[in-house]
């Protein structure tokens, strides 16, 4: 499943076409409207939104340029990961392909904190990845911001 915002869809394509796997595009997926900030610079931005920027560094909830709050990207996008997630036979696996913003704030509803504690997530990188699991208390978050696949240890001896 994937967000229908191009850069995620076409990383979803590559995925499948690996797979064999079809893609579900789904916009409750798309990366968090930042209104008039979508398609500024970070010089632009601080130097015409000063105050609005300082405010949201100090983790306040803004609507950057007039856009969303990221509870309600966590209010769109997580429904739809437990949607899926509640569709998988056991031990199945569910492959979400989104935006940096979007799966650290669906993560963070996941996880049961505070919309404060988010940012503490940290960012993740293009083409990187964060896996959770269900335990028994919940969801889990076994890695984040991943970046390759893990590679075998060889030891002195081989």
């Amino acid at each position: 499943m994937a967000s229908d915002l191009q850069r995620a869809a076409a990383t979803a394509a590559e995925l499948a076409a690996v797979t064999g796997l079809p893609v579900e595009h789904d916009s409750g997926l798309r990366e968090t409207y930042a209104g008039a900030w979508q398609g500024l610079t970070h010089e632009e931005i601080v130097a015409r939104y000063g105050e609005q920027y300082a405010a949201w560094k100090r983790g306040e909830p803004v609507r950057r340029g007039g856009g969303e709050l990221e509870t309600e990207v966590a209010d769109r996008a997580a429904p739809v990961v437990l949607r899926h997630a509640d569709k998988l036979p056991d031990g199945g696996t569910l492959v979400v392909v989104s935006h940096g913003g979007t799966i650290r704030t669906t993560i963070g509803r996941l996880l049961g904190l505070e919309a404060h504690h988010w940012e503490g997530l940290g960012g993740l990188t293009n083409c990187c990845w964060s896996v959770l699991g269900e335990g028994a208390r919940g969801w889990r978050l076994l890695e984040h911001n991943a970046g390759t696949l893990p590679e075998p240890v060889l030891g002195d001896d081989d």
